[in-house]
């Protein structure tokens, strides 16, 4: 490991140290002396929660605009409206809300009107309110909505993406019903590789376009045309005479899932030139406030599990286009430019959580005070979002792990201010289980592994606990001390949550995420049994009360679990992929799958899906194994849930499968979703424990 980035590794304590004495001085902090007497988190309290996303810094640096997410619990939905906040904490009050959802706050170059997307009168449009009065134009009304907006430099105009729709094909030609004549829906015709999405259902033909429309209303002009991907964000040049954005025009596109490059368009003639051209992925692309640079992330094409982008710069002028990044381990993520056009500041995943740190165009990296985080609200993930803006001030949203994201701002050379206490009232009114950092070695290879444990509410280390295994999905993903609200419910329930990142999870460098490669699921088993071991070596665990659950690849690895050993009394197989063979000719990515997690496609080489597929262990199967899924799930689709299910019922193992309507990969599509998700898998869990009217168990000596 570069030497930079075992001082990263290091760090790690010192940030989370530097952010609580942040917090504490804001005052969140429950003082231990009043947390005994709280009650403790439970299902109704998610509709309570509240948490603050897409910050926006002000041209002149004085007010942060951001996304408020709050919990509607007579319509089971999210309610986003838009909030501003003095720079120093003052003046915090709602900016745009109503009926509807509002979301993307932006501001115009000038900071005198501020574009935004809402659904207020049904579909979803671009809206620009005028700061000094109030008023509020609608800018579009189209069939589909506009996304990824982005205002010109010089203040004219707002660029955007939408789905342009095109005729769906047709073979047979079907003769013309009699008039008034009741018929069947009309066949539909596919001849896409992908034609369904995770959360999008089943697609119409056509592709996203890049837009620009006049800031005070008018038509939109398409900047870019033809059967070819296009993905958000987009970016002016400094003159606003043409935009940069990401898309990858191959014919064949569809056979080059991790292939993407930069393309500009010129406002006055609609001209497409190509930017970029490596072999791999180009994206998030800014221009520098000069002009003179385009800072972008690259990743490459190269068949393996996980390939980490890198923060690449091309210089306009002189053509050099090099990796600031070669020396971090990381992936960067997002890319903002600060107003001198000298440096850039990106975030990156590093050892569980996600950071903030500052570049220069020599690629010298100074990590700040950062830990983003509070806007993964299910489980543990990292997350969280920052901007730059007027006088160099960064927003970003507040990590923590025993609440949702607040919003804070970092001014250069100061210590952030911490600016919202959305949470407060509720989860200063409760005992939120806390976040304790353990590490251990693999019984594999000695591969060191961190986990984090979480206590219930009360905790008294001369009695012993069960304790739920919570595996995350990915599987190139990571886990951290970071908020769930599912580790909330579990350890309020009474039960120690153990979480970790096995090999295989991401933040920990391109090394650690492909041990895995074409290996998967397999030795990460072990380095999740020697975290079990070395808890219970700590004594307050029960050894006979031992739980195990996880999602999607959390779902994987769950069902693998039960397949090699009985040590747990229950199980909940989450959205989980059973039959690989199966899963990589039925997911909405199946392609991708098919050519990144594997050398060949499962009629060349099936030996290599079956012996990595938890269905070839059932027959060891003896542990009772609930199956949970959203049935709108086109990522790990249903069918493999019933699979498994099915497999379980004929060898008579006690089973269940709940389905969750309307659900997608997530679960979380509304609040209710995520207390059904939880409050099913605590109900399996109670079926199979001992003395379970109780939470607590006397050690014996």
């Amino acid at each position: 490991m570069p030497l930079k980035l075992r001082y990263l590794a290091r760090s790690s304590v010192l940030l989370n140290l530097s952010l609580t004495v942040i917090v504490s001085s804001f005052a969140l902090q429950v003082q231990i002396s009043q947390a005994a007497s709280l009650p403790v988190f439970v299902a109704e309290d998610v509709f309570e929660m509240e948490y603050a996303n897409d910050p926006q810094v002000s041209p002149d640096g004085a007010r942060v605009a951001y996304v408020r997410t709050s919990m509607d619990i007579m319509t089971d939905q999210a309610k986003r409206t838009i909030w501003v906040v003095d720079s120093n904490g003052d003046n915090h009050r709602p900016l745009v809300s109503g009926s509807g959802n509002f979301s993307s706050p932006r501001w115009s170059p000038s900071g005198d009107r501020l574009a935004y997307l809402s659904n207020r009168d049904g579909k979803t449009q671009l809206f620009v309110q005028w700061l000094d009065g109030g008023e509020t134009a609608k800018v579009t009304a189209l069939p589909q909505s506009p996304r990824s907006i982005v205002w010109s430099p010089d203040g004219k105009y707002i660029a955007f993406t939408r789905f342009v729709p095109k005729a769906s094909p047709t073979l047979a030609e079907i003769p013309a019903k009699p008039k008034g004549a009741s018929w069947a829906e009309p066949a539909t015709v596919i001849d896409r590789m992908t034609f369904r999405r995770d959360g999008g259902g089943y697609l119409p033909t056509g592709n996203n376009q890049v837009f620009v429309v006049p800031a005070d209303g008018g038509t939109p002009r398409q900047m870019s045309n033809g059967d070819y991907p296009i993905g958000g964000p987009v970016t002016w040049m400094p003159d606003s005479k043409s935009i940069i954005f990401s898309s990858n025009r191959r014919d064949d596109a569809e056979y080059h899932p991790r292939q993407t490059d930069l393309f500009s368009a010129s406002l006055l003639s609609g001209e497409l030139e190509k930017v970029t051209d490596h072999a791999g992925s180009e994206s998030n692309p800014v221009i520098s406030p000069n002009g003179r640079y385009l800072a972008y992330t690259s990743a490459a094409d190269t068949r393996q599990g996980y390939n980490g982008a890198q923060l690449r710069v091309k210089d306009l002028q002189s053509g050099e286009d090099r990796s600031l990044t070669e020396d971090l381990d990381r992936s960067v993520s997002d890319v903002q430019w600060t107003p001198d056009s000298k440096r850039l500041w990106i975030s990156f995943n590093d050892v569980g959580v996600t950071r903030v740190a500052e570049i220069d165009l020599k690629g010298r990296l100074k990590q700040s005070d950062i830990v983003l985080g509070g806007t993964a609200l299910g489980r543990p993930y990292t997350s969280g979002v920052f901007s730059v803006g007027g006088k160099g001030r960064l927003a970003f949203t507040l990590g923590r792990d025993d609440r949702p994201a607040d919003l804070a701002l970092m001014r250069p050379g100061k210590s952030p201010r911490v600016l919202t206490d959305l949470n407060n009232d509720l989860m200063g009114q409760r005992e939120m289980a806390r976040v304790e950092r353990m590490t251990w070695a693999s019984s594999h290879d000695g591969l060191e592994v961190e986990g984090w444990v979480m206590k219930p509410p009360g905790f008294d280390p001369n009695k012993t606990y069960p304790m739920i295994l919570e595996i995350h999905g990915g599987p190139h993903s990571a886990y951290g001390p970071n908020y769930s609200t599912e580790a909330q419910l579990y350890a309020a329930a009474g039960y120690v949550v153990l979480y970790s990142n096995p090999r295989g999870s991401t933040s920990y460098g391109e090394e650690f995420a492909n041990t895995i490669d074409l290996a998967y699921p397999g030795y990460d088993y072990d380095d999740l049994m020697s975290g079990v071991d070395a808890l219970l070596d700590r004594g307050y665990v029960d050894a006979n009360q031992l739980y195990v659950t996880g999602g999607s690849g959390g779902g994987v690895l769950t069902a693998w679990i039960v397949g090699k050993t009985d040590r747990f009394r229950a199980a909940v197989v989450a959205k989980p992929v059973i039959n690989w063979a199966s899963f990589v000719l039925t997911a909405d990515l199946n392609y991708y799958f098919a050519t990144t997690w594997f050398d060949a496609p499962p009629w060349e080489d099936y030996e290599s899906y079956w012996k990595r597929s938890p269905l070839s262990l059932v027959g060891n199967v003896s542990t009772p194994t609930m199956l949970l899924t959203g049935e709108a799930d086109y990522r790990t689709p249903m069918s493999e849930t019933e699979q498994y299910y099915q497999a379980l019922k004929h060898r008579g193992i006690d089973t269940l499968m709940v389905r969750i309507p309307g659900a997608s990969h997530s679960i979380y599509a509304r609040p209710s979703n995520l207390i059904a998700k939880v409050n099913n898998i605590l109900a399996w869990f109670e079926r199979y424990r001992d003395n379970a009217s109780d939470a607590l168990y006397e050690t014996t000596e």
